[in-house]
């Protein structure tokens, strides 16, 4: 062989490399399916953690409209997250068990999407008598809190334990937010721009927090 063929065949070889790099990518990028995440409606979920007067919804459920006051005195409401994709929680400032962790576990969450506008945060107060304004203020300083990209609130009660009873689904017991009446979650919720649910997580738990981050990184490609 000569010269010329020598160099013939290189290209030849290179070509055939070049040709079968892109089928491989080709298969890959569009013929392997997609992992997609499922859209949660009433009727998915563990019935003991849905109102009775929701359990048989089969679609169409979305998070309920929400008035909400966060650690800068600010009115929060769903039109600061419209198109947003957020994870939510139920929490409250004193609590000494599971609530420093999960908030410490949110905070790597905001971290691993801290130049991300699309990714967002809302936690809800369980003692909103307790949490006000400058104690919230006091404590998205300590905790990393993000203005703008995460916001810790507080507000009405009854407003926010339905909210978890009955838009998030984060709450086994039953209750009227009265009194008397306690949240105690250890639930990330996962929702998407069109404000359904998409996915829970155990805010304790960090194989859980991975899960979350990978779940939100698809998100993110629909």
């Amino acid at each position: 062989m000569n010269k010329s063929e020598k160099k013939t065949s290189i290209f030849s070889l290179i070509i055939l490399l070049i040709l079968a790099l892109a089928l491989v990518f080709f298969v890959y990028k569009f013929l392997t399916p997609q992992k997609k995440l499922p859209v949660y409606n009433p009727q998915d979920m563990n019935p003991d953690l849905v109102d009775s007067t929701l359990q048989n919804k089969g679609k169409g459920h979305k998070i309920a409209d929400f008035k909400l006051i966060n650690q800068n005195g600010e009115i929060i409401t769903q039109e600061n997250y419209k198109g947003k994709i957020y994870v939510a929680d139920f929490f409250f400032t004193r609590c000494t068990t599971i609530c420093p962790v999960m908030t410490s576990n949110m905070k790597d969450v905001q971290d691993a999407f801290i130049d991300n506008d699309k990714v967002l945060f809302l936690s809800h107060s369980v003692t909103p008598e307790m949490d006000s304004v400058s104690v919230l203020r006091a404590y998205a300083d300590v905790k990393g809190v993000i203005d703008g990209k995460w916001n810790i609130t507080t507000g009405d009660k009854k407003h926010i334990y339905a909210l978890a009873r009955k838009s998030y689904f984060a709450v086994l017991d039953e209750g009227d937010g009265g009194l008397q009446d306690f949240v105690h979650t250890e639930n990330f919720t996962l929702i998407d721009p069109k404000g359904r649910i998409r996915g829970t997580y155990d805010g304790t738990d960090k194989a859980e927090i991975q899960r979350l981050i990978a779940d939100i990184r698809i998100l993110l490609k629909e």
